[in-house]
């Protein structure tokens, strides 16, 4: 029986917004390129957020993000300053930069704002607190506003300042993106469509062990590559040289495709793989069928092979509901793009209702040109994985329950 999470929280549309500061925590996490965004897509989903709150009458939003790991430490490289200026064009409005998180500066800043404005505090990871959960720290942001939004859901696993403290001292809801995704993420969980085709990829079967227990429970199909399908490889005795894999979790691994055995659903491990000595673009290739499985000494494995692709196209084609996290090979560098584009474009052309989550998917997706091809792209890698595994999130328990 499938563990149910009940995140029945409230939102913004159910809150009094005229003449609230609001402090928005949102996932702005975005790659820089010359001191600017390289990729503005989350930055776009939480628009409707930001419009919403102003629309209805919000006399300051003050939103907060992290970006990086500057380990409490500032980092000039890491400041959220070109973040501010892609905001501003986006919504056609200024957007007033904050150059600390908290403190007399930044309250005279919110207040000297004119009603109606968009500030943007400056990288909350600068403060050593957020990543402590400091109280002082979700004091401090908390004494900014009245109400806290969090609309950071791929930040929602971790009890952050900005995430779980500020909600300890102001009324806390979610946002319009937050809401979105938990409703769309519990849906795979508790009203999938079927057959339930789940594609797991990825360096390491270590972080998506959860996740593996939890769909072999309620999937129908499981498929598997990159180095999590190695370590299974691994477990059943095939020689794959310098591959990845993590050796250390082959019991795990092996206990795992045991029990996929008496389980509703079908393990897929790869029946080819493509292998390399170098993993440069050119790089002399061979497919290595298993079994045997054999990959020559010094070679190692790095994407799935056109028979695997083909076969798990086939499956995908006959989905009612597809699920994805994680690259089946090392997409980055050609030829070892093939396994992940030819699964990606097999998802585009089904007809099931797809969802997909990691970074990694997303910029396989944006490279493939098939981004607009999946129904759903969820902000979260590790939220998104721990969400699946039926864990409760800190930043979305802490939020105000709807009676």
């Amino acid at each position: 029986m499938v563990k149910r999470l009940r995140y029945d929280k409230l939102t913004v549309e159910q809150v009094e917004l005229s003449g609230k500061r609001v402090l928005l925590r949102v996932d702005f996490n975005v790659p820089l390129k010359g001191g600017q965004v390289a990729d503005d897509t989350r930055i776009r989903l939480v628009l409707p957020t930001i419009q919403y709150l102003l629309a209805r009458g919000a006399s300051r939003v003050i939103i907060a993000s992290h970006l990086g790991r500057p380990g409490g430490k500032v980092v000039p490289e890491l400041s959220l300053h070109p973040v501010a200026r892609r905001l501003e064009t986006l919504l056609g409005q200024p957007v007033i930069p904050v150059d600390r998180v908290v403190g007399p500066a930044v309250k005279e800043a919110v207040t000297a704002a004119p009603p109606g404005s968009l500030l943007l505090l400056e990288n909350l990871r600068f403060e050593a607190g957020e990543e402590e959960n400091s109280p002082e720290l979700s004091k401090g942001l908390a004494e900014l506003a009245d109400l806290f939004v969090n609309d950071a859901f791929g930040a929602a696993h971790r009890a952050h300042a900005s995430t779980v403290g500020v909600a300890g001292y102001i009324p806390a809801v979610a946002g319009l993106l937050m809401e979105r995704e938990v409703k769309t993420l519990g849906r795979c969980l508790e009203n999938p469509g079927r057959p339930l085709v789940v594609v797991l990829g990825g360096a390491k079967i270590s972080d998506k062990l959860g996740v593996v227990n939890r769909f072999l429970t309620m999937a129908d199909y499981l498929l598997t590559g990159g180095g999590m399908a190695n370590t299974f490889l691994v477990a059943l005795g095939y020689e794959l040289a310098a591959s990845l894999a993590e050796p250390d979790l082959a019991a795990v691994a092996r206990e795992l495709w045991e029990h996929s055995r008496h389980s509703r659903c079908r393990l897929l491990l790869p029946v080819d793989l493509v292998a390399a000595r170098e993993l440069q673009s050119g790089s002399p290739t061979r497919v290595i069928t298993i079994p045997p499985g054999t990959v020559p000494a010094k070679w190692r494995a790095l994407d799935i092979g056109p028979a695997t692709t083909e076969e798990y196209a086939s499956i995908i084609a006959g989905a009612g509901m597809v699920i994805w996290n994680g690259p089946l090979g090392v997409f980055e560098t050609e030829p070892f793009h093939r396994g992940t584009e030819g699964v990606a474009r097999a998802i585009a052309d089904s007809k099931a209702y797809s969802v997909v989550g990691g970074g990694d998917i997303v910029a396989a997706l944006k490279k493939f040109n098939l981004s607009s091809q999946v129904d759903f792209t969820s902000t979260g890698g590790g939220a998104t994985l721990k969400f699946w595994e039926g864990r409760e999130l800190p930043g979305i328990a802490i939020l105000k329950d709807r009676h």
